[in-house]
Formats: C-alpha cells, sequence, structure tokens
C-alpha cells in the first residue's frame, strides 16, 4: 500500500511539473525582418514585448465541424453493407496561450538575429513581473 501511494505521489509530481515548464519560442525566419530599419525592429521589439506584458491572448477559432459519408464495413453478423454515417468534430484546438507565446518569443528572437545581422544596437528588456 506504501508502494502505491509513493507511486501515485511522483506520478502526480511528474503531471504538475510538466505543466509548469518554461515556454520556448517558435522557429520564427529573420529574413521577413530584414527589410526594416534599426528604429523600426526596437519597435517592433517593444511593441511585441508590450503585448507579452499585457497578457497574451490566445486566437479565437471555433473548432466544430460537420462531415457527411458513406461508411462500410463487416456487420456483427457475419455480413457486410454501406450506410450513410454523419461525424461531428468538436477537437481541441492547438491555439492556446501557450502556443500565442511560444510564437511571439521566436518573433523576437528573430528580430533580435535581423537586428545583430544589421549591426543594429537593440535594447533587450526582460518580461515584467506581475
Amino acid at each position: 500500500m506504501k508502494l502505491l501511494k509513493t507511486g501515485f505521489g511522483v506520478v502526480t509530481l511528474a503531471l504538475l511539473s510538466a505543466c509548469a515548464t518554461t515556454v520556448k519560442p517558435t522557429y520564427v525566419s529573420p529574413t521577413q525582418y530584414q527589410s526594416l530599419g534599426c528604429g523600426q525592429l526596437q519597435g517592433e521589439y517593444n511593441r511585441i514585448q508590450q503585448y507579452i506584458d499585457n497578457g497574451v491572448q490566445a486566437p479565437k477559432r471555433t473548432g466544430v465541424g460537420v462531415g457527411v459519408g458513406v461508411g462500410g464495413g463487416w456487420g456483427s453478423r457475419g455480413g457486410w453493407g454501406l450506410g450513410p454515417s454523419i461525424s461531428v468534430n468538436m477537437g481541441q484546438s492547438s491555439n492556446t496561450k501557450r502556443t500565442e507565446l511560444a510564437r511571439l518569443l521566436g518573433e523576437q528572437e528573430a528580430i533580435v538575429q535581423a537586428a545583430r545581422y544589421k549591426s543594429c544596437p537593440i535594447i533587450i528588456r526582460p518580461a515584467t513581473a506581475k
């Protein structure tokens, strides 16, 4: 019984620590920022940082879809047949606050890389604590 309680505690701790991981930036190509000047790069970096500081909002999307088709298969009595089928999809969207934050952090990294390529001085501000 003690082993069961210890195992349950370890699994619970592992699940809680998995939720508390830091968000890693997704890759964004810095070439889309190559046409911007030094001031514009700093302004874009500051705009993204202000959005992060104010709280990232996940994009609004509806995740409902309906499909109609024809299905076939083996029946329970040894026969087979075709019949109409209706499918309703209410899946989970991958557009969450964490994915939006990862995208924004990736954009900031791309801006910094573009600024370094152009030898622009860029001021990197850390996130403000709330």
